[in-house]
């Protein structure tokens, strides 16, 4: 019914398809590694030459781009997707703006530029996104208000404490409560760490990266997986709260990175003979509480897959960020979904969790596996800051 409301409300309204024509990432920079010095403008920048580089298309038909990024301080300050642009040396005219929804920015900037082109406003829009977290910490914006007397985000807002007191608002209890409730182990999610290092390290050595990652410089291999770890190195490590299952070893990394998407109207593919990656099947957004703050991505599935009225066993491959493992696990229970089909090449445990950029760095791997596996559908999803969660569902037109 839902699919069929669709085609009747694209008719009826000539809403259009929005086509990703190229996808692109840097190489993930580690803690202290590659890029750690690196501006993000000029990290951003990489990707969007790129872009350039490789589709002919004039970069002064682009109408916005659009990038997330989190912590927009600093060097991530004064709208850095804007700077980015510049940085590149691409036409002043084309404007920039960037968005904060946490880990799903650069996810939900896609969301932001395929409505631009669904609806008729944009036909060229540039999604993406960028962040260096050795050179701003993360969650430093949630502290940056101390200097001011503003602990956190939270406190001091009445509406804030009357509807959730004073519990503390931490990604790390709600890994371990997700943990708990969904009866996963420490050994468990040690494994799924494990397997995330060694799929992404399989990756990288059959060079199935290569088509979606840019070089910067003579950089151009992720240096965040770890080919050394071990089960017993794992069980070694302390937790990170007292008490707690959850170590450092089965959470997502640190990193920086940048990566860009080029969406369009079915108008400039065929102006332009533009060849698409992928058509954007669906999007939407939920959320669920924000003190559990992480189990969003399973309403958030539940709802895209009903709303869009494309079945869940449809669906061939599924990117879900491994903010931590007990996140993906947990989703994988509650979906009853073939863990060989997600994260086929390693996530974010193994590949790292650029914050702004992970969401567009997730699709961009995600569309060149659907086309090198010939793939139908792809599912992308994350859990986000403030108990929210991005869907977004990919059609292969490879």
């Amino acid at each position: 019914k839902s699919l069929v409301f669709y085609i009747l409300f694209k008719e009826i309204f000539n809403m259009q398809d929005a086509f990703i024509v190229s996808a692109l990432r840097t190489p993930v920079g580690k803690k202290k590694g590659t890029l750690s010095n690196m501006h993000p403008a000029d990290l951003g920048a990489v990707v969007l030459s790129a872009t350039f580089d490789q589709i002919d298309l004039d970069p002064g038909l682009v109408e916005d781009v659009i990038f997330g990024c989190v912590d927009t301080v600093g060097p991530q300050a004064g709208d850095i997707a804007r700077t980015c642009w510049l940085a590149a040396g691409l036409p002043e005219h084309v404007p920039g703006t960037t968005v904060d929804r946490q880990c799903g920015s650069s996810q939900q900037a896609v969301h932001f530029a395929a409505q631009a082109i669904m609806s008729g406003t944009s036909d060229v829009v540039i999604a993406g996104g960028v962040q260096n977290m050795n050179l701003i910490p993360i969650s430093y914006a949630m502290i940056a208000g101390q200097a001011l007397g503003f602990a956190d985000p939270f406190s001091g807002s009445k509406g804030w404490l009357n509807r959730y007191g004073n519990k503390e608002v931490s990604q790390f209890n709600s890994a371990q409560m997700i943990a708990e409730k969904w009866d996963i182990s420490r050994s468990e999610m040690e494994s799924f760490a494990y397997q995330s290092h060694q799929k992404a390290m399989n990756a990288i050595n059959k060079g199935l990266f290569k088509d979606e990652i840019v070089s910067v410089g003579e950089f151009s291999i992720d240096e965040t997986p770890r080919a050394e770890t071990s089960l017993e190195k794992m069980a070694s490590l302390n937790p990170l709260i007292k008490g707690h299952d959850i170590t450092a070893a089965i959470s997502s990394q640190n990193a920086d990175a940048s990566a860009a998407l080029l969406i369009v109207s079915e108008k400039i593919l065929k102006e332009h003979n533009l060849t698409p990656l992928a058509r954007i099947a669906h999007i939407s957004v939920r959320a669920d509480d924000p003190i559990w703050m992480l189990t969003a991505p399973m309403p958030a599935t539940e709802y895209a897959v009903k709303k869009s009225g494309i079945k869940l066993n449809d669906i061939g491959l599924v990117e879900i960020n491994e903010a931590f493992a007990s996140v993906a696990m947990a989703w994988q229970k509650e979906m009853e979904y073939p863990i060989n089909q997600i994260n086929v090449n390693g996530g974010a445990i193994a590949l790292g969790h650029p914050l702004g950029a992970t969401g567009a760095r997730l699709m961009t791997t995600m569309i060149h596996n659907m086309k090198r596996d010939n793939i139908k559908y792809g599912l992308q999803t994350m859990c986000e800051g403030g108990g929210q969660a991005n869907v977004t569902i990919l059609e292969n037109c490879s």
